[in-house]
């Protein structure tokens, strides 16, 4: 049954969540590459605020445990190395969404479980699969188009099916100890690894050309000053650029294998799905 409701006004939500046996924040706010004050002011609303709404309104209404969507980002880049669920990272940050989704995990969630919130925390990495319409999804469908010339040298998330993250929510709710924070995140690999992996799933060439970081954080400073004067897709905004400039989101999923049961399907195979749904809508496009 769906019912509305807009986390940036508390009492919106209370008749659907009345009664629940648990509740399952999700919602925020997802935007990399914007100068705009009032979005930077909206991210804060959704994701700090919105929270708040949400686990406060839990607390009065009594909902016995909630799931709470937090982010590798949190931990901005890692520099190689893996993060856990005991990483606690300070700053900075290289965009405002990683910011705000700090703010609602340690500022707002971690305190109100420390108060005693029957809440779980879950942190999935950069997500991927039929249905995205994310600047993952543009990127991929940019490179099927044979319009992605580059990918950059040492950028590495952990790359997690649709499916999969969806599964380590319910897992979360299932099995998950309230208080507990898990990482579900899928597995590790540089953007010119996917690339190649894609090459090889559909022979389609991938990228050839491989920018170093310094390149990367000049030409975000480029597209910085440009983007004043005129259109910047978002794919190559500067703040996009900067978070691809030799960056690493990658952590460690074992204590969610072992405690939950999570288990990420490899790479190769939620690409061979991916892929092959996407080169079937572009075809589908260009038939139209």
């Amino acid at each position: 049954e769906l019912m509305k409701g807009d986390i940036t006004d508390k009492n919106s939500m209370r008749e659907a969540m009345s009664g629940a046996d648990g509740v399952f924040h999700l919602a925020a706010w997802y935007k990399i590459g914007s100068h705009s004050k009032k979005e930077k002011e909206r991210g804060e609303r959704i994701n700090v605020e919105g929270t708040r709404n949400v686990l406060e309104l839990m607390k009065e209404l009594k909902i016995p445990k909630g799931v709470y969507t937090s982010t590798l980002g949190v931990f901005s880049d890692t520099k190689g190395k893996l993060s856990t669920e005991a990483t606690h990272y300070r700053g900075p940050f290289l965009n405002d969404y990683e910011h705000s989704k700090w703010k609602a995990h340690f500022e707002v969630a971690q305190p109100m479980i420390e108060e005693g919130l029957p809440l779980v925390i879950v942190m999935p990495g950069v997500v991927y699969g039929p249905g995205d319409a994310s600047s993952v999804h543009d990127t991929f469908v940019a490179y099927l188009k044979g319009s992605l010339k580059v990918s950059p040298q040492r950028t590495a998330v952990c790359w997690g099916h649709v499916e999969d993250t969806a599964r380590g929510h319910i897992l979360a709710m299932e099995k998950g100890k309230k208080g507990e924070t898990y990482i579900i995140a899928g597995p590790v690999h540089t953007l010119i690894d996917a690339m190649k992996i894609a090459e090889k799933l559909t022979g389609i060439p991938a990228p050839k050309r491989h920018p170093s970081p310094r390149l990367m954080r000049v030409l975000a400073g480029v597209t910085d000053l440009a983007s004043y004067v005129m259109k910047v897709p978002p794919l190559y905004a500067a703040e996009n650029l900067r978070s691809l400039a030799g960056t690493t989101y990658i952590a460690s999923s074992d204590k969610a294998k072992r405690d939950l049961g999570f288990a990420p399907r490899p790479l190769e195979e939620g690409l061979r799905e991916t892929l092959a749904l996407e080169k079937n809508l572009i075809a589908a496009a260009a038939v139209r």
